[in-house]
């Protein structure tokens, strides 16, 4: 019920073209991206600045972390002490960032969490798809396209990450009910070179899987490298990613993926919300976006986020 009024909202938010701000005053976002080395992350920044750009006097700037928190929580600092008008932030520690974002917020500068959030409540407003609920929908198609026995590869993201956290007890959640079903980890940080350099060191050292539970579809992308480099035909696993982005539509409808859950990117609704943050209007305090389960069956009828 929670998550209908949720939506309900989002949809009552949205468009944002009669947002009126003061035309002799020039306002600057920043956004704190973790890393600009990931299409995902990436796609965010970019779809951001796009959706901002037909505001003239806006003055958007962004900084790339390079997956280091360490420079991220520098980074936001910087930025508070440059008094920008608005922060987006997609924290790549939920916790060690908590004390800088809170800091931001309770300095006076509205804070979007995007994506990913932070320990407390010390933000503006959390954007986000509901990353436990993909995990076990994921979960629970992929044990039963495995008839509930078998092994699993469950390729994680970056651990620091509330996102990635979330899609691993959501994703356990449901796999504990199946005890036929092993579960076998590695850790690909949301990249593709790491999950292409992981998926050969395991099948290097003769591991066994029956099916890929991905937590992005980009490591997807390296695990089907890897499998491919050890003569093994992806479509002869059951695959599952999150993100949808076009190399998964392309590999769904060749059979090459079983199944992708869309994850927004969420800059368009970042960037509404920034504008009516600015405006002086209410926002809630969290907004879930809805994802999607794409297979074969509507792949054709659903675009990829990017």
């Amino acid at each position: 019920m929670i998550r209908a009024v949720l939506l309900v909202l989002l949809c009552s938010i949205t468009p944002f073209a009669a947002v009126a701000l003061d035309s002799h005053k020039k306002y600057t976002i920043a956004f704190a991206q973790d890393t600009l080395d990931n299409d995902f992350r990436l796609a965010q920044v970019t779809g951001v600045r796009n959706a901002l750009s037909k505001y003239p006097n806006i003055h958007f700037v962004y900084s790339n972390a390079k997956a280091s928190t360490a420079l991220q929580i520098k980074q936001i600092e910087d930025f508070i002490y440059q008094g920008v008008d608005l922060l987006i932030t997609s924290p790549y520690n939920e916790i060690a960032t908590t004390d800088v974002v809170a800091k931001a917020y309770k300095s006076g500068i509205p804070v979007i969490m995007l994506d990913r959030s932070v320990r407390g409540n010390d933000y503006t407003v959390y954007i986000h798809p509901d990353n436990k609920k993909i995990a076990r929908d994921a979960a629970e198609f992929l044990a039963k396209q495995l008839h509930y026995k078998g092994t699993v590869l469950l390729l994680k993201g970056v651990p620091s990450t509330d996102s990635t956290r979330k899609r691993t007890e959501g994703f356990y959640e449901i796999m504990q009910q199946y005890p036929q079903i092993n579960v076998l980890e590695y850790t690909a940080n949301y990249l593709r070179r790491d999950a292409l350099i992981g998926v050969d060191k395991l099948l290097k050292q003769g591991r066994h899987f029956d099916a890929i539970m991905s937590q992005s579809d980009s490591m997807l992308i390296g695990a089907r490298i890897a499998l491919n480099d050890h003569g093994i035909d992806p479509s002869s696993l059951v695959s599952v990613g999150i993100d949808y982005i076009k190399p998964a539509r392309c590999a769904i409808r060749s059979g090459r993926q079983t199944s992708s859950f869309l994850y927004a990117l969420g800059a368009k609704e970042s960037a509404d919300i920034a504008m009516k943050i600015l405006a002086g209007e209410p926002v809630p305090k969290e907004i879930i976006l809805e994802s999607l389960q794409v297979t074969r069956d509507n792949a054709d009828v659903i675009e990829p986020i990017f």
